[in-house]
């Protein structure tokens, strides 16, 4: 299996259906999709339960016992339990272009790590999405938003780029090229190298801190803002407190002053001598 795409969610089946969706739909079927679920209640496991036998790939879904935020130690679950050569990381709120698992497929550089970008929709056009508007991709056209409620912006050349302008735009992007966790990707060797996720940190900054130890052992990014889309669905931030971001704020920048390139609390504990996954009792794990 050459990708494991890894879906962060917690407690959002409705928007993590839209997002299945959009991967029922992708170009190529050579991957699998992992759950990274932090302790979702019955209703998501049920939702993948009954979305299983409709979809071309295989489902993974890895579970923890909520515990407050702790996305960082579900993340390295996840890539424990993965199977794929490479990862490709996201979240349950980030619907894919069809094409999205290609182009982290096709541009993939074993010296590099591919970072993506989104196009973040308002409530209004999130609720509107719909299984056919996916799966017949009409939501990844700019006219299609903009009569659904979207105002029209520069930030729609995210979504009408086509190549090779996609590649001039990605190159002239001022955005800093890091580890953005809602679309990048990396060899599932790499990510055991730096010892995946620091679990040190809660919200803020976990995705940048990956990407800074990625790069401490030599693995440059390259961006891919406008050539692998999502669409973003809008939600809150009501579990984020200024405690936990200055926290990891604080390791972050230990991290990058320190060069860092291992997390001391990290992958190696959800791994075995083989690399292959050891979770906890009260953890679970269900292949679909």
């Amino acid at each position: 299996m050459q990708t494991s795409v890894i879906i962060s969610t917690y407690n959002s089946p409705l928007w993590l259906q839209k997002v299945l969706w959009g991967y029922f739909a992708q170009d190529r079927h050579d991957f699998e999709l992992v759950i990274a679920d932090d302790g979702s209640s019955d209703e998501t496991r049920e939702m993948l339960a009954a979305m299983a036998p409709n979809s071309p790939v295989p489902i993974a879904h890895v579970w923890q016992p909520d515990e407050g935020f702790q996305k960082c130690r579900i993340l390295n679950k996840a890539i424990a339990v993965a199977q794929g050569e490479r990862i490709l990381l996201t979240d349950g709120d980030c619907v894919p272009r069809r094409d999205f698992v290609e182009v982290h497929t096709r541009l993939a550089q074993p010296d590099r790590f591919l970072t993506g970008g989104y196009f973040k929709l308002p409530p209004n056009v999130s609720k509107a999405l719909t299984q056919d508007d996916i799966a017949g991709q009409q939501a990844f056209n700019a006219f299609w938003l903009m009569r659904h409620g979207l105002p029209f912006t520069s930030k729609l050349l995210k979504v009408v780029a086509t190549s090779p302008f996609d590649e001039w735009l990605n190159r002239l992007s001022p955005a800093r090229p890091t580890w953005n966790g809602h679309s990048a990707s990396c060899l599932r060797s790499q990510a055991i190298q730096i010892n995946g996720f620091n679990e040190d940190m809660q919200y803020g900054g976990l995705d940048v801190e990956f990407g800074l130890r990625l790069r401490h052992v030599g693995i440059e990014p390259r961006h891919i803002r406008y050539s692998a889309i999502a669409l973003h669905l809008h939600h809150g931030h009501g579990y984020v407190t200024q405690g936990m971001k200055e926290r990891s704020h604080g390791v972050k920048e230990n991290t990058r002053h320190n060069r860092l390139t291992w997390a001391e609390r990290g992958l190696s504990q959800w791994l075995d001598s083989s690399n292959r996954a050891t979770l906890l009792r009260d953890d679970r794990l269900t292949r679909f």
